[in-house]
């Protein structure tokens, strides 16, 4: 029987399905790359892409543009291009962006409230944070 072009295609055995509002959020700005972009641009306000990168160390260039794209897609970054030579692209938190602030700093806070205790060592503070 020969292969159909439907039958060699990739089908995913699940689809997506979100039904906890906290997945949502932590499908939203959880994982390691998007909670440091919202921090920073937070902390800095604009950014142009090279400038972010410097602030996120170690970073790689694939790994950041995908994360601006999907942090974009949500609504959480906002990209604002300048008809320039050399281009100019700059970014910033739109307005749902900057209300997940609170919940990062309070991840933050409970973190640092319990992470020696868990393993003997001194949080060290990313410096973007407000702590008290």
């Amino acid at each position: 029987m020969p292969k159909t072009k439907e039958r060699c295609m990739y089908h995913k055995k699940l689809e997506s399905d979100i039904r906890c509002p906290l997945e949502y959020g932590l499908e939203v700005f959880g994982g390691k790359w998007k909670s440091r972009v919202i921090c920073v641009l937070a902390d800095k306000k604009i950014l142009r892409y090279s400038e972010l990168r410097a602030e996120l160390v170690n970073i790689t260039d694939a790994v950041l543009s995908t994360t601006l794209k999907a942090l974009i897609a949500d609504d959480i970054v906002s990209r604002k291009s300048y008809d320039e030579i050399p281009p100019r692209v700059e970014y910033s938190l739109t307005e749902k962006g900057l209300s997940v602030m609170p919940i990062l700093q309070s991840i933050c806070d409970w973190s640092c409230a319990f992470y020696k205790k868990e393993t003997d060592k001194e949080s060290s503070q990313c410096m973007k944070c407000d702590h008290k």
